[in-house]
């Protein structure tokens, strides 16, 4: 057969059908479905924890519902079992990236603690119901060791829930119950085991009329057992040493967790002041003030008035404050859901950058104004902006009561004067006396703030002047003669400042040619010195020249001691 005909055989057969099953899903840890199912396991392990001791203590509990008992404790197995299969699909976080492979998750999963005990938990101790029988619920106490999936629900529900101090304490009295439940449920047993009715600290003679009922045992055993814990008293005395025992491991137990409980209270209570001192301002800072300085009685009840009306509506003046924790990109997402709706309203801030909205909710301050505060009078400097977020303000006259109009919600003031605008006739003074009618709600943008925020957008502060400038000619308060002055001078300022730029330009350019000439001539003349210190090494040192002249005076005496002894040596002369 041929290659094209193989290849075409090959096109022509039909796909194989593909065995590969569906596979389960990765969880994220910090996701819904991880945290619901941790929730659905509360069940199982709630179950076990509170029931399987109960029914091992109660044998009437046990023989009673014998078929329930075995039917919930095979579908809390049954749970347990999913709930491995669970944690081997669910992924954990390496260098903040989640990790969907499974052999990995597997990996992980297997070398800790949490598999060792699932696993004991999971140990098919039901079997020895062939040898013991079916009324033996204490096999299943390694069922216990399921029992942090139930902390680690308990931590993610305080996490999400909106009211977390509440939750806490809701925990808190599940734990003194479950305590409570098993002190109560090992009290009828060693009861049992010494003999009901032997005295009067043991559970009474089942054969009285009224104690062979279930409840009334359960009641019983629990009332006796709330009793020793609290520290109640009123208990009878004990008679024999296991009772002694019984009763100093009861209160060891009790005052261990009367300190738990007043911690896990106080935890909680210093948590609520905690969150109240963020989100509203202390006053008996305030107050304390106010007394030392004696400030009259009326400004004191106005001051009293404005924080009762900030705690009692739940209003928050320290926003920046509450939200500086958050990353800023999520701080300013969290300001935008809150507040971007208030600030599109106004009018000059229409049709800008979505980013430049983002930058100016982060700068909204929230203040609250009493019931007659002025928030701005006639001639005051402009610094900020207003937005009313909620209640209503008056334009009143100077006397304070005629009422020109009233501003609601959603309404603005005061944004002229926060944009410098060539031509504005008031400047950046205040043009109107603005009162508050009750208590009221403003969002404040001062001139700084917006400054510095659209130093970043040239073309966004443009813009802005534009419809500064509309709204000052539909009010007849933008003077085109003078706006077209201060064009003109700025125009002159910027030509003087060019030709400024230029004659410093010329400086420098001059500054850099004279430099160039003395690095120049400062290289002339290293190279001199250079060449001269070579020069006048080659030169004879004074010491040499002294030696030579020592040796020429000595051989010059050499010479003439040397023509006086010939002259002795030669022959005499006549005399």
């Amino acid at each position: 057969m041929s290659q094209d005909s193989k290849v075409k055989t090959t096109e022509s057969s039909p796909p194989a059908p593909s065995t590969a099953r569906k596979s389960i899903p990765v969880l994220d840890p910090s996701g819904d479905y991880y945290y619901w199912w941790l929730n659905t396991m509360v069940f199982p392990v709630m179950y076990n924890l509170i029931i399987v001791v109960c029914r091992a203590c109660f044998p009437d509990l046990q023989h009673g519902y014998l078929v329930a008992w075995l039917v919930l404790d095979y579908t809390s197995d049954l749970l347990y079992l999913l709930d491995v299969v669970v944690r081997f699909h669910t992924g954990f976080l390496d260098q903040g990236i989640l990790v969907v492979d499974k052999g990995r998750i597997s990996r992980r999963y297997v070398r800790t603690w949490s598999f060792l005990l699932d696993l004991a938990s999971l140990v098919p101790t039901d079997v020895a119901y062939v040898r013991l029988g079916p009324h033996t619920p204490t096999l299943r106490l390694n069922r216990f060791l399921r029992a942090p999936r139930l902390f680690e629900a308990f931590d993610r529900t305080e996490t999400r829930t909106a009211y977390p101090n509440a939750f806490r304490i809701a925990k808190l009295m599940l734990y003194i119950f479950v305590v409570i439940h098993w002190n109560s449920c090992l009290y009828f047993a060693l009861s049992q085991y010494l003999g009901f009715g032997r005295d009067v600290w043991v559970y009474p003679d089942p054969a009285q009329p009224g104690f062979e009922r279930l409840r009334r045992q359960y009641l019983y055993s629990f009332y006796f057992s709330t009793l020793i814990l609290t520290t109640v008293g009123d208990t009878p005395m004990p008679a024999r040493e296991e009772e002694y025992l019984f009763m100093v491991g009861n209160f060891l137990l009790a005052v261990m967790g009367f300190a738990t409980i007043m911690g896990s209270m106080s935890s909680v209570i210093y948590n609520m002041n905690t969150a109240d001192a963020a989100f509203y301002p202390d006053h008996a800072l305030v107050k304390k003030y106010m007394k030392l300085h004696h400030i009259n009685r009326r400004l004191e009840r106005r001051v009293i008035d404005w924080y009762q009306h900030l705690h009692i509506n739940k209003k928050m003046t320290n926003e920046v404050a509450i939200l500086q924790h958050l990353p800023e990109r999520l701080r300013a997402e969290v300001a935008v859901s809150v507040h971007l709706s208030t600030l599109s309203r106004v009018q000059i801030f229409q049709n800008c950058e979505a980013s430049l909205l983002e930058e100016l909710v982060l700068k909204l301050q929230p203040q609250t104004y009493s019931p007659g505060e002025y928030v701005c009078r006639k001639g005051d400097i402009g610094r900020e902006m207003y937005i009313i977020r909620e209640g209503q303000l008056a334009v009143v006259a100077d006397d304070g009561v005629t009422q020109y109009a009233v501003l609601g919600a959603g309404l603005y003031f005061g944004e002229i004067s926060i944009i410098n605008i060539k031509g504005n006739m008031s400047g950046n003074r205040r043009t109107a006396n603005i009162k508050s009618l009750g208590y009221s709600d403003l969002f404040c943008l001062s001139k700084e703030d917006l400054r510095e925020v659209l130093s970043e957008y040239p073309q966004a502060q443009v813009v802005m002047e534009e419809k500064g400038r509309e709204i000052l000619l539909k009010m007849n308060k933008l003077d085109v003669n003078a706006e077209a002055a201060e064009i003109a001078l700025q125009e002159a300022t910027e030509s003087r400042l060019r030709g400024l730029d230029q004659q410093l330009d010329d400086l420098q350019t001059k500054f850099a040619r004279l430099l160039a000439e003395l690095e120049s001539s400062a290289l002339k003349i290293a190279y001199r010195v250079e060449r001269l210190e070579w020069q006048t090494r080659e030169w004879p040192m004074p010491e040499d020249l002294a030696e030579a002249d020592d040796e020429g005076e000595a051989g010059e005496g050499t010479s003439k001691d040397g023509e006086g002894t010939t002259g002795q040596g030669g022959p005499p002369g006549p005399e």
